[in-house]
């Protein structure tokens, strides 16, 4: 895994490019985020970076966090991210990340939480199609038959049924950054983001696979 960024959504707005096209942006402030941790092979079996984004109160931190965290002489943070890296020579502990490691036009996977909406019937939360809407009808939303009878006289694990909509972790891949502003720290981002403005989002650089043609 490439070396990414922590960053807040701010939410969206639209730019227009070099044609007078209007993209539609999702404004991210990415870091800066201090590295908490360098892991190596020889230490902790295998190479890593951690960062740290979001500052918090000393009190709401246990004192083994706390001591993780001075070791890197790091304000108390919210959240802690790692990254698995190849090499770890070009990273030293205490070291601010930024924006300036991306570019414009870079393609980048996003990870955060997408908002939570309760719960929900099954038309909602699967898009299941709806009963008939006679007056005679009585399964207008109804989510009808869910499973046989005697055999095997249970519902199968996994039934779409009704339930908690939302709030769950979600990666959108192969977005492209529009622009890096790095005086800001800001991620201009085409395209939606999982999660609602203010959510924390895990920004790292998207891994193209491309096919190989046979002579």
């Amino acid at each position: 895994m490439s070396v990414g960024i922590l960053g807040t959504k701010l939410g969206m707005t639209q730019v227009f490019d070099g044609n007078g096209n209007a993209v539609p942006i999702t404004v991210v402030q990415a870091g800066p985020c201090k590295i908490t941790q360098v892991k190596t092979p020889s230490k902790e079996g295998y190479s890593a970076i951690q960062i740290g984004y979001g500052e918090t109160r000393v009190k709401l931190l246990s004192k083994p966090e706390l001591g993780h965290l001075k070791k890197s002489e790091c304000s108390p943070v919210k959240h802690l991210q790692e990254y698995r890296v190849s090499d770890t020579s070009s990273y030293q502990l205490g070291q601010d990340l930024d924006v300036s490691q991306f570019s414009d036009g870079q393609v980048v996977d996003v990870t955060g939480t997408s908002i939570g909406k309760g719960f929900a019937g099954y038309q909602k939360r699967h898009n299941f199609k709806r009963g008939p809407m006679a007056h005679g009808s009585k399964n207008h939303r109804s989510p009808g038959s869910i499973g046989a009878g005697t055999t095997p006289g249970r519902v199968y694990p996994g039934k779409r049924m009704a339930g908690r909509l939302g709030g769950k972790q979600i990666t959108t891949k192969k977005l492209i950054l529009f622009q890096v502003d790095t005086e800001n720290n800001l991620l201009l981002i085409k395209g939606a983001l999982p999660g609602k403005p203010g959510a924390i989002v895990n920004i790292v650089p998207a891994k193209i696979v491309g096919k190989t043609k046979e002579k």
